[in-house]
This record gives structure tokens, C-alpha cells and sequence, in this order.
């Protein structure tokens, strides 16, 4: 896959088209063709895109926005799992249901039925279970 990038020798700039091709770098500038090898630099690692791996998902349920606690549909010590309803946010007139991001248990419930609640404050705490 060839890529072009902007760079800079001696001061002067230049457009590179970039490719690599056999464990060789090769460098298109201007209409020439540069091979470039660099010693001992190991392969060529693409970058992963974000989004890629697996992370490591929080317990912690917050709401990004302000809004008012509707119901609350689990309680301390209670067993959920991914996906889960777990309370139900109105924000700007509508209900949002506010879901378990993880498989765990419940260890805090921080807010109550008819609380007003700012973005971004801790609401649930779960415990992820072992995997």
C-alpha cells in the first residue's frame, strides 16, 4: 500500500510516495525511485487502528449527559450481565436506558429514583467477574 507524505530534506520540502515492499522501504520523489534499507530495524509493524485489541471495559456506569434517575432496576450485591438494563436516565424529555457495560456484580448503587444527576458522575459500580 503506497502512502504519500510530506517531508523534509535539507530544508526544502517534497511530497514522498512511501512503500514497502519486501522488508525495503521505497521512497517515490519527484518521479524517482529510491530503495532504502535500514539495518537491524526488525519488520515493518503496521499501526493498529483504534479500536482494534480488546480493552479492558470499566465497571463504572456514568451517564454523558445531565439528566434525572427515572427507575433503578438493580440493587447492591445483585448479579448482571453485558447488556443488562440497569437504570433508566430522562434527559432532554426523553427515557434512555442505561445498560451494564460488563458481566459482574452490582457493589454500589450512588443515586436513587428521582435524583437529578450530573454528567459524568459515577451512578453504578460493577465488579466485572473473572473471564
Amino acid at each position: 500500500m503506497t502512502e504519500k507524505r510530506q517531508v523534509i530534506v535539507d530544508g526544502q520540502e517534497f511530497e514522498v510516495e512511501v512503500e514497502v515492499e519486501n522488508g525495503k522501504w521505497l521512497a517515490t520523489i519527484e518521479g524517482r525511485t529510491f530503495e532504502i534499507e535500514i539495518p537491524d530495524s526488525g519488520p515493518v509493524v503496521k499501526k493498529r487502528r483504534a479500536g482494534g485489541g480488546k480493552k479492558k471495559k470499566s465497571g463504572t456506569v456514568s451517564a454523558n449527559i445531565p439528566g434525572k434517575i427515572v427507575t433503578i432496576e438493580v440493587s447492591e450485591g445483585q448479579e448482571v450481565t453485558e447488556g443488562q438494563v440497569i437504570l433508566i436516565l430522562e434527559a432532554m424529555k426523553m427515557q434512555n436506558e442505561i445498560q451494564a457495560p460488563v458481566n459482574g456484580k452490582v457493589v454500589s448503587v450512588n443515586c436513587e429514583e428521582g435524583q437529578s444527576i450530573e454528567a459524568n458522575v459515577p451512578l453504578v459500580v460493577i465488579e466485572p467477574a473473572e473471564e
